[in-house]
């Protein structure tokens, strides 16, 4: 369906007239707009190709129209990014105004039955398969499956962040648009280029495991499949094909159509789930009660080191809440979706994970292929393909529904101008972002075919975890600052309660990682978590949601703020300076092209006399 839209005449095309509507799809439909004069002598324009390549659909802003133009926005490069720094968007604004950028809508095709099917799919991946058995050896014993039920815990509390936004914001762009109204449009690009990060790393890292579990198969070398090439650095030397090939099809799948993803995906999913109830039967059928004593072989620390690495096995859920524009009905496929997948998620990891330690003692799990080598124990040798398929499964459908969310993202970021809005064009038959899909699937084959996976998995761990302490603070702001109703010291005394949340948090959190032992840091460092939070209901709420809303707030969002930060310093040194280099290099982006972008997408009315003036000096110049 096309996006209606009034425009200008022809005689008011952009190309003669200063004034160049932003919000106005690329691609306008003139007929509408033709004036009374014109309709005597001129036909409608006609539609302008889908596939087309100028200037002026990647950078239609005026900024960029001429050197003059450049020159001139560059110098006020400064108090742009005060006004970016400051701006926040509406939910108007992300749901309709943005949306005529697409030209074509998405195509509304999603029931809660989709969406559950598609969060299974997205988060079912190896991990289950690969880190169980690691941790439950080295860290935690049978109490793996209390560490399985906090990550769950933790991953369900951002779930209800997400569903809140996605209910009354639902549009493709997930967690950057929300980020956008709350927190500002400087936050939200910064959220932007790590989501975008985040989708490269993470497709890549699901392809180069793809590679490697499928060549365990019929080999003991995972990287049989590989060319190494013994010149590159280390951790870019083993080029991987199969990661390209198997990303490039599931990309190709999704970018054919919406439902046939989601078919595709609960055909696999439903498959997948039979073979997950096998392992458990079979694993509760064998089961020895013995083996679960000690419960807890390295103390309480193992549960939580061990649930800080098997969150990631919990991961993928943001991609769903991506798919919100092209949900039938939002506000109750929405949470039944997601919290529902969510939460039978969390029982199945834990049923996996009991199942594995009462089948065999915790010191004789295999760190590398647990379930395989624990049937192997109990005389079903042939079970390890099953488990094989099963999680090739998993990363498979991971790779397709992230590919579509990772799309959706890409697509309202171009909406918004972060990048050029060419990318958020949508195919008129498909009802797909094409381009966006294009974009992400050609850097992940690139990164695919030469970053190893312990690269790949140290940054996207980084950026999951930071946008989802950045949604938690987002629904906070959503819930107690709004800017008609809420005083200056009422904001003030919320900012000063945010800010406590979060530094408590962080001094929990570095407590922690130097083994500090001892009750009265951790004693000092709650009280003031409490001390934060509870100030806030102090305060007051000051939105109240129109149909569905996190329940406990403030305490589970600031409870998701606490557990995101605590896990990200779980996480080692190399992570942090990953994630500060691919932010300053976001940050040069935006201070030469973004920020000048999204101002004038903000600020329209305000460039029609600097791009007249720019005109007038291109043309004194000879240009």
């Amino acid at each position: 369906m096309v996006i209606p839209n009034k425009s200008l005449p022809d005689s008011q095309s952009d190309q003669d007239n200063p004034r160049i509507n932003l919000l106005a799809p690329l691609n306008p439909h003139h007929s509408s707009a033709i004036t009374t004069a014109d309709t005597m002598d001129q036909q409608p324009h006609p539609p302008r190709s889908y596939w087309r390549f100028s200037k002026q659909d990647f950078y239609p802003e005026p900024s960029f129209q001429n050197l003059s133009a450049y020159k001139s926005a560059f110098s006020q490069t400064l108090h742009r990014l005060r006004d970016r720094c400051l701006g926040r968007s509406t939910d108007e604004t992300e749901l309709i105004e943005l949306k005529k950028q697409s030209e074509n809508e998405m195509r509304k095709c999603l029931t809660w039955v989709d969406l559950i099917w598609l969060g299974f799919g997205s988060v079912v991946g190896s991990g289950i398969f690969t880190i169980t058995g690691l941790e439950a050896r080295d860290d935690a014993g049978p109490s793996i499956v209390l560490s399985y039920a906090l990550s769950g815990l933790s991953a369900l509390f951002s779930v209800f962040c997400y569903t809140e936004f996605a209910v009354e914001i639902p549009i493709a762009g997930g967690s950057f648009s929300f980020l956008r109204v709350e927190l500002g449009d400087f936050i939200a690009f910064i959220a932007a280029g790590n989501i975008l990060l985040e989708a490269v790393a993470g497709a890549a890292g699901l392809a180069r495991s793809f590679s490697s579990y499928f060549a365990s198969m019929f080999s003991s070398n995972p990287d049989i499949l590989r060319i190494r090439i013994d010149s590159f650095a280390e951790g870019f030397n083993l080029l991987d094909p199969i990661a390209v090939i198997i990303l490039f099809i599931a990309n190709m799948v999704a970018m054919r159509g919406t439902k046939l993803t989601s078919s595709s995906n609960m055909i696999l999913s439903m498959i997948s789930s039979l073979i997950i109830v096998f392992i458990i039967i079979v694993g509760f059928t064998h089961a020895k009660s013995s083996n679960l004593t000690p419960f807890f072989p390295y103390g309480p620390e193992g549960v939580f080191r061990a649930a800080a690495v098997v969150y990631w096995s919990y991961t993928g859920f943001d991609m769903v809440a991506n798919m919100a524009e092209e949900t039938r009905k939002p506000a109750t496929d929405i949470p039944l979706g997601l919290v529902g997948s969510m939460s039978m998620i969390s029982v199945v990891y834990c049923l996996m994970a009991l199942a594995l330690t009462m089948m065999v003692n915790y010191t004789e799990i295999d760190r590398d292929a647990a379930y395989s080598v624990a049937f192997e124990k109990i005389g079903m040798k042939w079970a390890k393909y099953i488990v094989s398929i099963c999680a090739l499964k998993g990363m498979l459908t991971s790779m397709l529904i992230g590919s579509m969310g990772q799309a959706r993202y890409t697509t309202q970021i171009a909406r918004a101008h972060m990048i050029p809005p060419w990318f958020a064009l949508v195919h008129p038959k498909t009802g797909t972002p094409v381009y966006a899909t294009l974009l992400v699937t050609t850097i992940s084959c690139i990164v695919a075919f030469f970053s190893s996976l312990d690269v790949l998995s140290s940054v996207l761990s980084f950026s999951t975890l930071f946008i989802f302490m950045l949604m938690a603070v987002a629904l906070l702001v959503r819930r107690y600052y709004v800017k008609e109703t809420c005083s200056s010291r009422d904001l003030m005394k919320f900012m000063v309660c945010l800010f406590v949340v979060i530094g408590s948090s962080i001094g929990i959190t570095v407590l922690w990682a130097a083994n500090r032992k001892g009750w009265v840091g951790y004693a000092m460092g709650g009280g003031l978590w409490v001390a934060g939070t509870g100030g806030m209901m102090v305060v007051g709420e000051r939105r109240v949601p129109k149909v569905w809303g996190v329940p406990l707030v403030p305490w589970l969002p600031s409870m998701s703020i606490l557990m995101n930060v605590f896990l990200i310093g779980s996480l080692g040194g190399i992570a942090f300076k990953r994630f500060f280099i691919c932010s300053g290099v976001m940050l040069v982006y935006y201070f030469f092209v973004g920020v000048h972008a999204t101002y004038d997408l903000a600020h329209q009315d305000s460039q029609e006399s600097m791009v007249e003036k720019g005109k007038e000096d291109a043309t004194k110049d000879g240009l």
